[in-house]
């Protein structure tokens, strides 16, 4: 069988040939699959997409933080649900995922808003230990 022929390594300026796209110096390191990645699947379940999320969709059809911050005059204040969040992150604690007390409607903004705070704040800590 053939070999694969050399080109130069894939980062910027090394003129290193290989095989593999990066020469063994630049080659990048594994990346490990993310935590969360054990519990997404949670949100496929039954329970999730039938039962919890329909349900605090009935129960509190419209954002919850438009409602807090816009004027009751103001049309943005009932702006409609389309995510329902955990209030607390359950990091794939089973209780705390199916809890309704611990679920929120959101708009898709306020809840990307939501989300990337909460990772800038883990990724904080993490670099801080």
């Amino acid at each position: 069988m053939a070999l694969k022929p050399l080109r130069p390594c894939r980062h910027p300026g090394c003129p290193a040939l290989t095989r593999d796209g990066y020469c063994p110096k630049h080659k990048p390191a594994k990346t490990e699959r993310r935590v969360s990645a054990q519990w997404h699947g949670w949100y496929s379940l039954p329970i999730w997409t039938d039962d919890l999320r329909p349900a605090q969709l009935l129960r509190e059809p419209f954002c919850r933080e438009c409602a807090r911050q816009y004027p009751p005059g103001d049309p943005r204040h009932r702006t409609r649900a389309t995510v329902v969040d955990h209030i607390k992150p359950h990091r794939g604690d089973w209780q705390l995922f199916v809890d309704p007390t611990n679920h929120q409607s959101l708009c898709k903004h306020h809840h990307d808003q939501k989300t990337a705070r909460e990772q800038a704040e883990e990724r904080r800590k993490n670099a801080e230990n």
